[in-house]
């Protein structure tokens, strides 16, 4: 793969690289509705492909927070075009990594030496590039490690990229007045922490530990003394990324074992620590030759307050849900209804999560639940495709819900992609046991 030898880490550069992708998008669409003139039947199959490719070659180059959101976006699969959500998982653990000048002159600047100074071994090809970070392979007393390396100029950028991306987003979910703020100081603030390596081995340490008596569940030891701010040496994990097995496994009894490990692993978390890892995406997950799932990212670690848990869990049980009294006093504590809604907007919103939670809980309703069943699979793609097109939503307040549902939500929703891949059936309650 295309070495990068730089990175735009400057407001301009980065804003005239974002302005050049906008350019190719509207090629793309000029030349769709010219074949279109001629060929009525012509489907939108090729610009996606065509725009899916240059909105990604264009934020691979920027690397950081840029190519956060494509990544973020390629788990979303029932919301955006299969072209989109294939290409966009390539941010996930493919992305072209920096060149070996480039990463020595990253290493010394971050970490007062060069590899080979720290290491007895330092392989200058990186085997894992992603959205923030590479990882490189390493040696050190007898030790086999894991060298993750931060892009240079990411920490510094994520405030200037979302400022460039919120007029969109502001459109795209139709947000209006002040209240939107909070929920981009949310995706700021993550994205903030997720460039600090001294805090991410600190909460990975942490989240291992507590973990650690959990079934079929591994995770590497961090070493703090050849870790810094913007590099982190761990142990090297043997193993393949989660989707790379889930492609090839045929044995359910090896897909029900690492789907267990990850619904307790994710419900130990929820439930008993109140703090969960709130990136489920494949290349944050290795599988071993004994189908032991290891978990290797604990960069996004999202808190889970009380006076949110306890409604949202609230309305995970089918009765609370059922019960419409109950369930729109949650909904004003969840902040999905607001005191100056109309009777209207009440009505609708109320409609439509109660829509949504009974099919989005419906896990939780079961002693066992079967996450290859296609049609839980084929409700979530149609309601999100009947209010993507509902215009009557568009006109409303898209203000909806507290800022936590926006990571807590994401997390969920990975977990149930990671477990729908795996096409594991897993028993919902057995995390209890590991309770203390």
């Amino acid at each position: 793969m295309k070495t990068i030898d730089n990175i735009p880490t400057g407001k301009i550069g980065r804003t005239s690289k974002l302005v050049q992708t906008g350019v190719k998008l509207g090629g793309n669409y000029l030349k769709y509705y010219s074949k279109r003139a001629f060929d009525s039947e012509l489907t939108r199959d090729e610009l996606d492909q065509s725009n899916a490719d240059d909105i990604y070659d264009g934020l691979k180059s920027l690397k950081g927070s840029a190519l956060k959101v494509a990544q973020m976006l390629s788990m979303e699969k029932s919301l955006l075009p299969n072209a989109y959500v294939e290409k966009f998982s390539l941010a996930q653990f493919s992305v072209p990594p920096l060149s070996a000048p480039l990463v020595r002159k990253t290493f010394k600047k971050y970490n007062g030496a060069y590899p080979e100074e720290l290491y007895d071994k330092f392989a200058s090809e990186s085997v894992n590039a992603a959205s923030i970070g590479q990882v490189h392979r390493a040696e050190k007393d007898g030790k086999k490690l894991a060298v993750k390396i931060q892009y240079p100029g990411v920490a510094d950028s994520i405030s200037s990229d979302l400022a460039m991306v919120k007029p969109i987003a502001t459109r795209m979910f139709n947000l209006q007045g002040k209240d939107s703020a909070k929920y981009f100081k949310e995706v700021e603030g993550k994205l903030l922490e997720e460039t600090d390596y001294i805090l991410e081995v600190k909460q990975s340490k942490e989240i291992s530990e507590a973990c650690a008596h959990i079934p079929n569940l591994k995770f590497p030891r961090y070493y703090e003394d050849l870790s810094s701010e913007r590099i982190i040496t761990m142990d090297w994990m043997d193993g393949k990324h989660l989707s790379e097995f889930a492609k090839e496994n045929k044995d359910q009894e090896k897909a029900n074992k690492v789907g267990q490990a990850l619904w307790d692993f994710y419900m130990y978390q929820m439930h008993g620590l109140k703090e969960v890892h709130a990136d489920p995406h494949p290349g944050n997950f290795l599988i071993d030759k004994n189908a032991n799932l290891i978990a290797i990212d604990f960069g996004c670690i999202k808190q889970v307050p009380e006076d949110f848990y306890v409604p949202y869990f609230e309305l995970a049980k089918k009765e609370n849900i059922n019960n419409p009294e109950f369930f729109n006093e949650k909904l004003f504590e969840l902040e999905i209804l607001r005191k100056d809604d109309s009777e209207r907007e009440i009505k609708y919103f109320s409609e439509l999560f109660y829509q949504m939670l009974n099919l989005f809980t419906s896990p939780f309703h079961e002693e066992t639940f079967d996450f290859a069943d296609e049609t839980f699979w084929n409700s979530i793609t149609a309601l999100s495709e009947k209010y993507s097109k509902d215009t009557e939503l568009r006109k409303m307040n898209g203000n909806r819900g507290s800022k936590h549902f926006l990571y807590i939500n994401r997390t969920f929703f990975g977990l149930y992609n990671l477990l729908h891949d795996l096409e594991a059936k897993i028993e919902v309650n057995k995390f209890r046991d590991y309770m203390s």
